[in-house]
């Protein structure tokens, strides 16, 4: 049996020998529009620390020459000293600015909204002027239609905060008794 094709055995046991096709071939460059207009915290994460990563190569061949200048005196691998102070001042801001701080928010990004339950990202407008992408999903299909309203729990239905307090151990703690609650 292919991995593309799978049969799925009817009631009883028997096989009716359907094929179903399992895979899904879509259209080329989904991916990358679904991850630049994606507003899912650990999509934004990953690109930070794909980036993060990117600028981290930049600048480790920044170092490997800076190495090799240094390896023996007099030896003239960049030709002048002030492109040898120029490399050095890139490799530092670089590393600096363009490694560390991203590393830094890709890991916020990928990490804290799980560990604090958040469905999506909070403050989306800040988190893409800090990347410096404009790119963003539209919240609705066409202008004049209304923005997505969630429903609201019925009376007798727990909340989510309630769910959670029921659930976690330190609400009690922190909030007192989740009994009175």
């Amino acid at each position: 049996m292919s991995s593309a094709t799978a049969t799925r055995p009817a009631t009883g046991g028997q096989s009716s020998g359907q094929n179903f096709n399992t895979t899904r071939v879509g259209r080329k460059g989904n991916t990358v529009v679904r991850w630049v207009t994606s507003t899912d915290h650990k999509v934004l994460g990953y690109m930070y620390l794909i980036t993060s990563f990117i600028y981290f190569l930049v600048a480790g061949v920044m170092a490997l020459v800076i190495r090799a200048q240094l390896f023996e005196p007099g030896l003239s691998v960049v030709a002048t000293k002030e492109q040898y102070n120029q490399l050095f001042t890139m490799h530092g801001t670089i590393m600096l600015l363009l490694f560390a701080t991203p590393l830094f928010s890709g890991f916020a990004n990928a990490i804290m909204p799980l560990q604090i339950g958040a469905p999506d990202v909070a403050f989306l407008a800040s988190t893409v002027s800090r990347s410096g992408c404009t790119f963003s999903e539209p919240s609705s299909s066409s202008p004049a239609s209304s923005p997505r309203r969630v429903p609201r729990p019925s009376a007798g239905s727990p909340t989510r905060r309630s769910r959670i307090r029921r659930s976690h151990p330190g609400w009690a703690v922190i909030f007192g008794s989740s009994a009175s609650r």
